[in-house]
């Protein structure tokens, strides 16, 4: 199953009772009391997925890691291609 399909899924089911108690479906004297909350409910969840987002990427960008060794050896790829194209007459 694709990542795609189960978030497909699982809105869907979200969904659904969403619906089910907007729509009167579900008879409870809880969820008449709350029905402001219930009719803004999909708005403060993407209010909260956005922030989760947000929070997920500023905190991989901030532990992103450095490879010192990684960057020490592609300079010395560069400097070595950089010689053979030299060496067969490019310039730049």
């Amino acid at each position: 199953m694709t990542k795609l399909l189960e978030w497909i899924s699982v809105l869907s089911a979200v969904l659904a009772f969403w619906y089910s108690l907007v729509g009167g479906y579900v008879k409870h004297p809880v969820i008449e009391a709350n029905m402001n909350l219930i009719l803004v409910s999909p708005i403060i969840f993407v209010i909260l997925f956005g922030l989760y987002a947000v929070t997920v990427i500023l905190y991989r960008v901030f532990t992103f890691n450095n490879c010192e060794e990684a960057a020490k050896e592609l300079q010395e790829e560069i400097a070595e291609a950089k010689k053979d194209l030299a060496s067969k007459g490019l310039s730049w």
